[in-house]
């Protein structure tokens, strides 16, 4: 059996020599980055430091969020904590509900915006207010809509602090619910998660969640906040990472107990929408870090689409196919791995079916939603 081309048919060797490329680079990140997640040790008891926290929540609208899930916030498993909640220009019942729970919960603090045109929409500004106004150095973000998965979350997360790690980066993965919609968001959550988790385990953080990271004051200070993309809705969970990241001044948290869930969009446009406002930011990345984003999903495309071509040559069938199954097994081992410290396990299964779709989906979403600056925030 013939294992190489005829040296005159150059076609496929060009086909050849780029299949091997683009299996040589998915191998590489594969095992350079996503494999420092997939076997990441997470400590497995609760935190002992005990550093007294300020939790900050910017919310907009949000009564029955606030009503049902701040309580779970208020209530923690910990010593020393406050709760400030940044009620910004809401035009619901928020404020009443606020007033009531802080009768009941003594370490909540509500700061009100009042509507008005002069203030910019957006989570910037009532976060750096509430920064400001911390009682403690030691900062931790969620959302309204945000549930904590134990009484421990405060606990875990902020175990990760100590004198050189300013920067806690957690998860924040959607309800499973029925429905094609709800599964393709839960995936590309997990995917999103598996990227910046990775990178930041191989000195290269991009971004963290709103609604689940952590970082100092200080911190925040010395790099003036949200200053230099404060025009841009969005921004405050990657490109403020990206400036105040600097290597060895963060920490990763993925323990289960410190997961803090959120409902999913209900309609594919409200998913389009969020996605929109998302990737607004990108446009500002560095070059570098557009490449580590865009290097691998277009290898893996590029993968696909050479090892087809190769295949339909009867003579080089078995050898594409021995060396795109052994990859794909690598990844499936590996990245399997990561869906499990996520707790999407469904999605392992067929893990090597849903990372093509994911490949496929995520430019085209990103090239067909309309990246505006002016996207409203609820």
């Amino acid at each position: 059996m013939q294992v190489l081309p005829d040296s005159e048919d150059i076609f496929t060797w060009i086909v050849l020599i780029l299949f091997c490329v683009f299996a040589f680079i998915q191998i590489f990140w594969v095992v350079f980055f996503y494999a420092r997640l997939a076997f990441h040790k997470e400590s497995e008891g609760p935190n002992e430091k005990n550093i007294p926290i300020t939790i900050i929540i910017a919310a907009r609208n949000e009564e029955d969020n606030l009503f049902h899930l701040l309580p779970k916030i208020l209530t923690q498993d910990y010593p020393e904590f406050e709760v400030i909640v940044v009620n910004h220009q809401s035009s619901d019942d928020s404020s009443h509900i606020l007033k009531a729970f802080q009768r009941q919960y003594p370490n909540l603090k509500v700061i009100e915006l009042e509507r008005s045109k002069h203030l910019r929409n957006g989570k910037k500004l009532p976060l750096t207010i509430a920064i400001k106004g911390a009682k403690y150095e030691h900062l931790m973000f969620t959302d309204a809509d945000c549930e904590p998965n134990s009484k421990n979350w405060l606990s875990l997360m902020s175990n990760k602090f100590t004198d050189k790690k300013e920067i806690v980066l957690g998860y924040g993965p959607y309800k499973r619910e029925p429905g094609l919609l709800n599964q393709l968001i839960r995936l590309d959550t997990a995917m999103i998660a598996a990227n910046y988790l990775s990178y930041a385990k191989a000195g290269a953080a991009y971004m963290g969640i709103g609604r689940n990271m952590g970082y100092t004051r200080s911190l925040f200070l010395s790099v003036n906040g949200f200053k230099s993309h404060y025009a841009l809705q969005s921004g405050d969970d990657d490109l403020f990472i990206q400036e105040a990241a600097k290597k060895g001044n963060y920490d990763i948290c993925i323990h289960p107990d410190s997961f803090s869930y959120s409902e999913s969009k209900k309609t594919w446009a409200d998913w389009y929408k969020q996605k929109s406002r998302h990737f607004t930011t990108t446009e500002h990345y560095s070059v570098i870090k557009k490449l580590l984003l865009g290097i691998y999903p277009l290898s893996l495309l590029l993968l696909y689409t050479s090892f087809i071509t190769l295949c339909i040559n009867y003579q080089l069938c078995w050898l594409s196919i021995g060396v795109f199954s052994f990859i794909t097994l690598i990844k499936w081992v590996i990245q399997g791995r990561i869906l499990l410290k996520l707790k999407e396990k469904g999605f392992v299964w067929i893990f090597p079916i849903w990372d093509l779709v994911y490949a496929a989906l995520a430019p085209i979403m990103f090239y067909t939603t309309e990246k505006s600056t002016q996207n409203q925030w609820k």
